[in-house]
């Protein structure tokens, strides 16, 4: 090797020593494994200074890993997510927390919930809406009923696969994957696979395992997931929509802290009145607080009640959000706050 890159090899040693120091000391006074706002920093860092060769991406995945293995030699952290691995909502943990942490899969998002209040999980990850497909409401409802906060969240690009224990696409009468996948590339299969049987089951990985056992047969998936099934590509990126998108989070037990540029989730409903949602919504306009999303999503206690989620640029601790917070309660039937988080990317 090139004394020169040995040199700058030692110097990058040290430096990552003496970095990854002050990490774990600025963990442990603040008491959180995870600090929400670092991963934005970094972005931003290295947008205004990397000079290449490598690549913003490359770079953000290297500064990720050095970032996760500072958390965990601070403090083992358990992250559960709905598995098993290589799912999409595995990509997004590595994407969040790096390979450091202990992955904890589970077979359904209330579980990841349910781990997370019990302690079982430092910290849960779950999908929460897709840019074609619409909001995931498993965990729309889940977020209603929890105490847990989010504190994250990623935009995390969904490409799909299609799996298979043939080599041949010709060869495909049957596709198995979740509704949603089915849905996000329904004209890829009327173009490619207009004769084979679409059948919808309870997850991509149920897919890949069906598919496994029937050479005739093909699995909407990730990519990643060949690497846990033995399967064949038979065609990448399949999707209909290149800009297609999941949006997740990170719930935790903890609040995050404020960082400048966040946004906070709420869910409320309001009386069934003419001009009730637009009262409900005033306070953010007096305040000049842009509210990026507004969903409703029937009340599954309450017949023809709904809940609005709401999300707006701010955090809950910003005085003029705590303002329009306090004229959002006058008006509606209740309120809660599902969390204020650094604006993900």
């Amino acid at each position: 090797m090139d004394d020169r890159i040995r040199d700058i090899d030692r110097k990058i040693l040290e430096l990552i020593s003496r970095r990854s120091e002050l990490y774990i000391q600025n963990l442990k006074e603040t008491g959180q494994p995870y600090a929400p706002g670092d991963s934005e920093s970094l972005r931003e860092l290295i947008e205004a200074h990397n000079r290449g060769p490598l690549s913003g991406r490359s770079l953000e995945r290297i500064f990720t890993e050095v970032q996760s293995a500072g958390m965990i030699a601070a403090s083992p952290v358990r992250a559960a997510f709905l598995g098993p691995e290589g799912t999409f909502s595995w990509i997004a943990l590595r994407e969040f927390f790096g390979t450091s942490v202990e992955p904890h899969p589970l077979k359904a998002i209330s579980d990841v919930f349910r781990a997370v209040e019990k302690g079982e999980a430092t910290y849960g990850v779950v999908p929460v809406e897709n840019s074609t497909e619409g909001a995931v409401t498993f965990t729309l409802d889940e977020l209603i009923e929890t105490d847990l906060h989010i504190l994250a969240e990623r935009y995390v690009r969904i490409s799909y696969s299609l799996l298979s224990a043939s080599s041949d696409l010709g060869a495909i009468t049957q596709v198995y994957s979740h509704p949603q996948p089915i849905g996000q590339c329904k004209g890829w299969l009327r173009q490619n696979l207009p004769n084979a049987t679409v059948t919808e089951v309870s997850s991509t990985t149920r897919a890949a395992e069906l598919a496994v056992g029937e050479p005739a047969s093909a699995a909407i998936g990730s990519h990643e997931a060949v690497q846990f099934y033995g399967l064949n590509v038979l065609a990448s990126m399949i999707e209909d929509s290149r800009q297609n998108y999941t949006r997740f989070f990170i719930l935790g037990s903890q609040k995050a802290r404020s960082t400048g540029k966040d946004k906070t989730s709420i869910v409320c409903a309001v009386k069934d009145r003419p001009g009730a949602l637009l009262d409900l919504l005033n306070p953010l306009e007096h305040a000049g607080i842009n509210m990026t999303k507004i969903e409703s999503r029937p009340d599954k206690k309450k017949v023809w009640e709904y809940n609005f989620f709401i999300d707006f640029i701010g955090h809950e601790d910003d005085a003029e959000v705590a303002e329009a917070l306090r004229g959002m309660q006058e008006v509606s039937m209740f309120i809660k706050i599902l969390g204020s988080y650094p604006v993900g990317y």
